[in-house]
C-alpha cells in the first residue's frame, strides 16, 4: 500500500518517453524523467517520495521535501489566497495551509512551524500551524537516557521549549545550552528527566559517559599541541570551556576526571597539565 506524503520503495514496471511508471498497487505512479537516476531499469526498485500533483494524480520524485507526513517543520510562505496559504515544500509542489489551520494570519516570505498531515476529506498532504493539539506527553514513547531528535520550538524564561521526536514537548534549560540556538533549529539530545507530571527535561548531545572516550583523546591531543598545559579547570567559566573545547562544563569535568584517574593528567591551581609519558 503506497503511503502518500511519505517515502516508498516501489518497483519499476515500465518505461516511457517522459519517465518511468512505478507499481503503486491499484495504480501506476509516474516518476518523471528528470528524477530518474542513471542505470535505473524495469523491475528495479527505487525509494521515492509520493504526493499528489495539481491534477490529483499521484506522482513520485527522488527530490527530498522539507518534511513528510507526521513531521513538524519550519516552512516559508510562498503565496496567500483568500482560503489559506501555500508553503514551500522543497519540491515541485507547495503545501496548502487552510485558514482554519492557521494560528495567526500568515505573511508571504515569513517562516512558520507547521505539522504535515493527510486531510481526511481530500486525501492530500496538508499543513497546520496548530501543532500543540498533535503533541502530547500523556502517552510517553520515550524514557530517561533515550537519544532523541529535537526541534527548537520557542524560547522561554527558563530555556527552550523543544519538540521531541515530533510527538512530545520538553524543555532544554539554559544551563544545558552552550551554543547559539534559534527557533527551527534541529538538534540531537537525550532525555535527562521525566517528572511525575510528565514534563520532560532534555539535554544536548549524547548521554554523559558515552562522550568521554572520544573527548579524552581530543583533550590529550589539545594538551600535546599546547606544550602539555591548558589554563582550564573546574573553576573556569562554562562559556570559556565551551568556547575552547566545544563541550559543556559537565562533560569537561567528567573527561578530566577520567584522565586524572588514569594518571594521564594532573590538576594545577590554574589549569590541567599533561603527565610525562602520556
Amino acid at each position: 500500500m503506497v503511503e502518500v506524503g511519505k517515502y516508498n520503495t516501489l518497483k519499476v514496471v515500465k518505461e516511457v518517453n517522459f519517465g518511468m511508471y512505478l507499481d503503486g498497487g491499484q495504480d501506476e505512479i509516474l516518476l518523471p524523467k528528470r528524477y530518474i537516476p542513471a542505470g535505473l531499469k524495469v523491475d528495479d526498485e527505487i525509494t521515492v517520495f509520493v504526493y499528489h500533483d495539481n491534477e490529483q494524480r499521484l506522482v513520485a520524485t527522488t527530490a527530498q521535501p522539507l518534511g513528510q507526513v507526521g513531521d513538524i517543520v519550519m516552512m516559508e510562505v510562498a503565496d496567500i489566497t483568500p482560503h489559506g496559504a501555500f508553503m514551500k515544500w522543497g519540491i515541485m509542489k507547495d503545501v496548502f495551509v487552510p485558514n482554519s489551520q492557521m494560528s495567526v494570519r500568515m505573511i508571504p516570505g515569513n517562516k512558520y512551524f507547521v505539522l504535515l498531515f493527510i486531510d481526511e476529506k481530500t486525501g492530500r498532504v496538508t499543513a497546520t500551524e496548530k501543532i500543540d493539539r498533535h503533541l502530547s506527553n500523556n502517552d510517553m514513547t520515550i524514557a530517561v537516557n533515550d537519544t532523541v531528535d529535537m526541534v527548537v520550538f520557542q524560547k522561554t524564561d527558563i530555556g527552550y521549549k523543544v519538540i521531541i521526536n515530533n510527538k512530545h514537548l520538553g524543555v532544554l534549560h539554559f544551563n544545558e545550552v552552550f551554543q547559539d540556538l534559534a527557533t527551527g533549529d534541529k538538534v540531537k539530545g537525550f532525555v535527562k528527566n521525566i517528572r511525575p507530571d510528565n514534563k520532560v527535561d532534555v539535554s544536548l548531545g549524547t548521554k554523559g559517559y558515552e562522550k568521554v572516550g572520544t573527548e579524552e583523546e581530543r583533550m590529550i591531543a589539545l594538551l600535546k599541541a599546547s606544550d602539555g598545559y591548558l589554563p582550564y579547570n573546574d573553576k573556569s567559566d562554562p562559556e570559556a570551556i565551551y568556547a575552547f573545547f566545544g563541550v559543556s562544563k559537565k562533560t569537561f569535568k567528567m573527561t578530566t576526571g577520567a584522565l586524572y584517574k588514569k594518571r594521564l593528567i594532573s590538576f594545577t591551581q590554574t589549569g590541567i597539565k599533561l603527565e610525562e609519558g602520556a
